[in-house]
């Protein structure tokens, strides 16, 4: 016989005779560590919109205000208490300023000055209210057809009144707490992130890939040259109106977590001041050039906003969302081809 043939006889012979029980099948379930279970979903804290700063936010309207911003005004009262002010330039060359108040609320506000075009496209995304002095008609119908509420001096809105201890135009102060009960219907809720921020100082985008600097210059216009210097103690950027510090009435050194420069067209609208002048405006729907301050470093941006009623985003030059640290923030509004930004 071949050999293939015997290997292939003793194959079949040996096995003992019978055939081989099926293997049984496994029934019993493995076990899971209790420690090694699926992992819990996190618990993010809530923050208040405007600053990002955690804590339990209060229910009502972002509160913009007009403030003044003249050397006769100096010092101004509450803005140390501002979630976010933006700097403008208005007729011949003087800085006003619009402070928006959501998670503090001060006792008092001012000097507060007249409305200017700016103002409802810098607010709309707030959907909140804006209180002012007065202003011309047309400027008032801007106001009206942006969706925010209308709390003016001269309309008789109550909560401003004139002090005796400066003089008319500059006294106009008013209380934050009596314009927020005036709010309607359509003015009570909480605005929407404007910024975005990110959950702690050392992840926000200038801190993360920003370059290291101390002092930022602005050259608003002739009349206006904020300054501000980072201090590293306080965590936060300082202000100066030239080389003179900016103090709150309060007695407080003004300062901001961020400052965000933002270089837009500054041309003039269709709306006439004492003597003829010209009222400009700016133009901020669109996307521009801008630079973000944070940390004690700054990061080149684009800001882009869609519509009126859309927010101002910041972006880094690969398209993410240039996060700000949590806290205030100031915003410098650099007119196009007048203005000027020197970081040192």
């Amino acid at each position: 016989m071949p050999v293939v043939g015997a290997v292939l006889a003793l194959a079949a012979c040996g096995g003992g005779g019978g055939e081989q029980p099926a293997p049984t099948p496994v029934t019993q379930r493995a076990t899971i560590d209790p420690e090694k279970g699926a992992a819990p979903t996190p618990v993010v804290p809530a923050t208040w919109p405007l600053t990002g700063v955690a804590g339990e936010p209060v229910e009502r309207a972002a509160l913009g205000v007009k403030i003044e911003n003249t050397a006769v005004a100096r010092p101004q009262t509450g803005l140390e208490q501002a979630d976010v002010v933006w700097e403008t330039i208005v007729e011949f060359d003087v800085s006003r300023l619009v402070a928006v108040f959501h998670s503090q609320v001060p006792a008092e506000v001012g000097p507060i000055r007249s409305v200017r075009p700016m103002d409802p496209l810098i607010l709309a995304p707030t959907h909140g209210l804006l209180a002012y002095s007065g202003g011309q008609p047309g400027i008032l119908a801007l106001v009206q057809e942006s969706g925010l509420q209308s709390i003016s001096h001269d309309a008789g809105a109550a909560g401003m009144y004139r002090t005796r201890d400066r003089a008319a135009p500059h006294n106009v102060y008013g209380t934050p707490e009596v314009f927020w009960g005036q709010a309607d219907a359509s003015h009570q809720a909480s605005p929407a992130e404007q910024f975005t921020f990110a959950r702690s100082a050392d992840r926000a985008a200038a801190a993360q890939v920003g370059t290291p600097a101390t002092t930022l210059d602005f050259r608003l216009s002739p009349a206006s040259n904020p300054r501000w210097t980072w201090d590293a103690a306080s965590g936060t950027w300082q202000r100066a109106e030239g080389d003179t510090p900016a103090m709150a009435r309060s007695g407080s050194r003004l300062s901001a977590v961020n400052v965000v420069s933002i270089t837009a067209g500054h041309p003039n609208s269709p709306f006439g001041a004492q003597g003829g002048a010209p009222v400009p405006t700016y133009e901020l729907v669109g996307s521009g050039d801008g630079v973000v301050a944070t940390g004690g470093k700054t990061v080149a941006v684009r800001w882009q906003k869609d519509a009126q009623d859309a927010p101002l985003r910041v972006f880094l030059a690969d398209g993410r969302p240039a996060d700000l640290a949590p806290g205030n923030t100031w915003v410098e509004l650099v007119p196009a081809g007048s203005g000027s930004l020197t970081v040192s």
